[in-house]
């Protein structure tokens, strides 16, 4: 069963391209690169496709040094007339178990242009610290996520709420609707594995064993890039309490009620960054563009997927009966969602979302998310109850330099006037039902240019 994936397209233009170079499709393995190429390759007439954590297939960068000698004993192997190169494609997977493979994709761009080359692994930037002489500017990077709500509508085969979410603004009869598979979506999370189970057997119970799996090979994966037993026994206690800490901001020091040092849980901490399965978010002091994350405060944890949030909290059945998830887990579950979402359209690079802090000794303000458009810094809530309730984002709107703010909530999506109770500046405050997250790019651009 393969799911369509927003990233196809970009895959054609790829193709397509005149100034084509070697792809690297990068994200934390069981996000569906190996499914997403592979079907990708049923467009060429011809295609090698290439698991380097098999020896018979990794040998052949191991005996040959060159790229074109390579290539010929591929094309020999797979019977493959040369005179089809333009029309073949080498995927080379698991490309991290071979450093020299990685080195050598810049001459695959140099010596075979006409070649079209993907390779894709997990923890590649592990494998990169050992690569020699990287192939900056001769390679390009296209990153792949878990099913976002619009992917997951497609793969349950609901064209028609789908059809619903692409309206701007959207229609207000469709909200129930969309409401309660996002829900859904939300509760399960968009683990392609995870989500074909789900439609296979429409039942959240047949869906433990698959998260403990996905859980295991990422512990099994990381371990694998320690140098020593204090690593392996940080990495290992971070991966099996952080789902604790959602959507909280975190210290450190003694993370977890561990004995372990700030340096130690710090570069846990990076390394499951960089391997994309807990990456760390950090606030903002920023009212105006650029907005910069301030390192030097504390982060918030941003797990891969929050339906394996939710299976590590135990929560999945308690979050069926709930009308509102914004009141799931002490209402971090759909803030962390969101953010999810948002992260899902980063195609081309690793940008993160940020949020909003200002500290001080009597009283602290936190906004869920800030949204640079144009020249302007736009607060983002996540929430439900009154308007005058947003007491963080009113501070905001006072010390900013235009009047929008957005509250992502339960409800119907409608644009209100409003004032803030203290210096009574009036702003305009849309809201939005929380399964806009993948479109807030498009609903602030409408907002700020017509409202």
């Amino acid at each position: 069963m393969n799911f369509k994936r927003h990233i196809e397209k970009h895959l054609t233009n790829w193709k397509e391209s005149k100034n084509r170079k070697p792809l690297i499709l990068r994200g934390a393995r069981q996000v569906g690169k190996t499914t997403l190429i592979k079907e990708f390759s049923e467009t060429y007439k011809k295609s090698i496709l290439l698991n380097l954590e098999k020896p018979s297939e990794l040998r052949f960068f191991q005996d040959y040094e060159d790229v074109k000698t390579i290539t010929q004993a591929l094309f020999l192997k797979f019977n493959i007339s040369t005179k089809e190169t333009a029309n073949t494609l080498l995927f080379i997977d698991e490309i991290q178990e071979s450093p020299k493979a990685i080195q050598l994709l810049r001459y695959f761009f140099e010596e075979i242009p006409e070649l079209h080359v993907i390779a894709a692994g997990s923890l590649l930037e592990f494998a990169l610290e050992k690569v020699d002489s990287f192939p900056v500017g001769r390679v390009e990077f296209i990153y792949l996520h878990p099913l976002n709500f619009s992917e997951f509508l497609m793969a349950l085969g609901h064209e028609n709420a789908l059809e619903q979410l692409h309206n701007l603004p959207i229609n207000n009869y469709a909200h129930n609707t969309l409401l309660g598979l996002f829900h859904t979506y939300t509760i399960i999370g968009g683990m392609p594995e995870i989500v074909k189970t789900y439609k296979e057997t429409k039942s959240v119970a047949d869906l433990p064993k698959v998260y403990e799996s996905i859980w295991a090979a990422y512990k099994n994966d990381v371990e694998k890039y320690t140098s020593n037993n204090t690593e392996r026994n940080v990495i290992r206690h971070i991966v099996n309490v952080a789902h604790l800490y959602v959507d909280q901001r975190i210290k450190f020091q003694n993370f977890g009620n561990s004995n372990y040092r700030s340096r130690e849980v710090g570069e846990a901490f990076r390394n499951l960054d960089d391997a994309k399965i807990i990456q760390l978010i950090y606030p903002t002091t920023d009212l105006l563009t650029p907005v910069k994350p301030d390192i030097k405060k504390s982060p918030k944890l941003q797990f891969l997927d929050t339906g394996l949030v939710n299976h590590g909290l135990k929560i999945q059945g308690e979050l069926l009966a709930l009308n509102d998830l914004s009141y799931a887990y002490k209402g971090a579950i759909v803030p962390h969602m969101v953010a999810q979402e948002i992260i899902s359209l980063n195609i081309f690079d690793t940008k993160k979302p940020h949020f909003w802090v200002r500290e001080k000794s009597q009283a602290s303000s936190e906004v869920d998310l800030v949204y640079s458009y144009k020249n302007k810094v736009v607060p983002i809530e996540i929430k439900s109850g009154p308007s005058g309730k947003l007491k963080s984002l009113h501070e905001f709107v006072e010390r900013t330099n235009h009047g929008y703010a957005i509250r992502l909530y339960a409800g119907e999506f409608n644009i209100e006037e409003h004032e803030t109770p203290n210096l009574r500046k009036p702003y305009k405050l849309m809201n939005l039902p929380y399964y806009l997250g993948t479109k807030l790019p498009e609903y602030i651009g409408y907002f700020l240019d017509n409202h």
